[in-house]
């Protein structure tokens, strides 16, 4: 009699079968669960737009045109098209190198004294009266950038009425980064009328009805000297005007200076506006940057000066403005950075070396006044439509030549010229070799789409 095998069934581990269960529940849930699980989803963090004048640079790096011309970036080239170190930049390197007592400690949180006590000196003279009434407080800053950025979150923080912050007036145009700037600490811009299309020139009475017409106590921002975007600075007789108006409004002066003697080559006439306005009893503000006339673009060198107005308590006054700001550039920065900050003291404080930096100073304007020259020689030896005298008319790194947007994109495709879309060159970009290409390109674009 035979039998029948009994069936034998094979089940699965306790743990295979949990294993199992797991991986399905996983699927079952990657296929439900949204693709991103971020907290910053597009909708709250939208990719934001890439900075113009960054991406200008981005093209034309990328650019193959042997004749391609670089005539956006805000740096000194030399006639070579290459950057320019100054040799007392050197020589002062040189002396930092061979220092013994050198080291990479923190600096204070104000920074470099030995630099912010010459930096307030530069700007408003050796002997200052505001100086040796202790009037004025100096910070070490993120070169110009940082100094506009610490005296907004000072103004936003303390200059208020009824609680809320004062409106601060920007010259049309003005440079991009002011209007992130101070729209990031929750100031409010307006903006006065300042160059003016028509002449090239300056908006004067377009300027002085919007600062009349302002509420009383507004801050304005000034451009010390070398007007950036439009290369249009106010005559002295007119900066006399502006100040006598700003007083009779209470207004508060906020100066920005980024190309104190490298826009004409003389350190004081290019400070004389911020000393007119000291001398007249303001109490402001002054952001200064060492990128362009040190040449240390990358070392991010700068203060923040605040001057105090005459007065019986007028140090005292110094010293509170002083600790608060130092608290601010704590949250900040901690403590700013020290090469740049050493190389300009060391310049700033040797007599020999600083007179060898005016002379560097000297070269640089003397080649971008040079180059205004010859591209307006050029442009009316060529003929072309319309009047160039503002090229030698503005002063500084820039020139608003008054091309549109449309003709600005022409010349950049046609010719490889590269500049910003609001016609704006700056003028250490020419050079001995390029400037007639450039001057016959914006001939030809001007009589194409006029």
């Amino acid at each position: 009699m035979s039998s029948k095998a009994p069936s034998l069934t094979v089940s699965s581990s306790p743990s295979t079968s949990t294993s199992t269960s797991l991986s399905r529940l996983q699927t079952i849930a990657n296929h439900m669960s949204p693709a991103s699980i971020t907290n910053f989803p597009a909708e709250a963090v939208p990719q934001a737009p890439e900075d113009p004048l960054f991406g200008l640079m981005r093209a034309y790096k990328a650019d193959q045109s042997p004749d391609k011309v670089d005539l956006g970036i805000g740096a000194y080239r030399d006639d070579n098209a290459k950057p320019w170190v100054l040799p007392v930049v050197k020589k002062a390197d040189e002396i930092l190198r061979n220092d013994p007592e050198a080291n990479h400690e923190y600096l204070p949180i104000a920074g470099l004294a030995s630099l912010t006590s010459k930096a307030a000196e530069l700007l408003l003279g050796t002997g200052a009266p505001a100086i040796a009434e202790k009037r004025v407080a100096s910070v070490q800053t993120i070169s110009g950038t940082g100094a506009v950025h610490l005296g907004a979150l000072f103004l936003a923080r303390f200059y208020k009425v009824n609680g809320a912050n004062r409106t601060l007036y920007l010259s049309n145009p003005t440079w991009a980064n002011h209007h992130q700037i101070f729209t990031n600490v929750g100031i409010p811009i307006e903006q006065y009328p300042y160059f003016d299309k028509k002449t090239k020139g300056l908006d004067f009475e377009g300027m002085k009805a919007s600062l009349a017409n302002a509420p009383d106590r507004s801050i304005i921002l000034l451009h010390a000297c070398a007007h950036n975007p439009t290369g249009v600075d106010p005559t002295p007789e007119q900066w006399r005007e502006i100040a006598e108006l700003m007083k009779a409004k209470k207004h508060f002066p906020f100066f920005d200076t980024a190309y104190q003697g490298f826009a004409s080559g003389d350190l004081d006439r290019d400070a004389g506006a911020i000393r007119y306005f000291v001398e007249q009893g303001f109490e402001l503000v002054i952001a200064q940057s060492f990128a362009k006339n040190f040449g240390l673009y990358g070392e991010r060198a700068g203060c923040f000066h605040f001057v105090a107005p005459p007065a019986p308590d007028a140090a005292e006054v110094t010293t509170r403005v002083a600790s608060q700001l130092a608290i601010l550039q704590r949250s900040e920065i901690s403590n700013p950075p020290i090469y740049g900050a050493r190389i300009a003291s060391i310049v700033l404080n040797d007599k020999d070396l600083f007179a060898e930096w005016q002379e560097n100073l000297r070269t640089m304007s003397g080649r971008i006044i040079a180059m205004r020259q010859a591209l307006r020689s050029k442009l009316e030896e060529l003929g072309t439509p319309g009047q160039w005298n503002h090229i030698t008319d503005q002063i500084g790194m820039f020139s608003f030549t008054g091309l549109s947007e449309t003709q600005v994109q022409k010349i950049r495709s046609d010719f490889h010229i590269y500049m910003t879309k609001n016609g704006r060159i700056s003028m250490a970009g020419l050079n001995t070799r390029n400037v007639e290409y450039v001057a016959k390109a914006i001939d030809r674009v001007v009589r194409d789409l006029s």
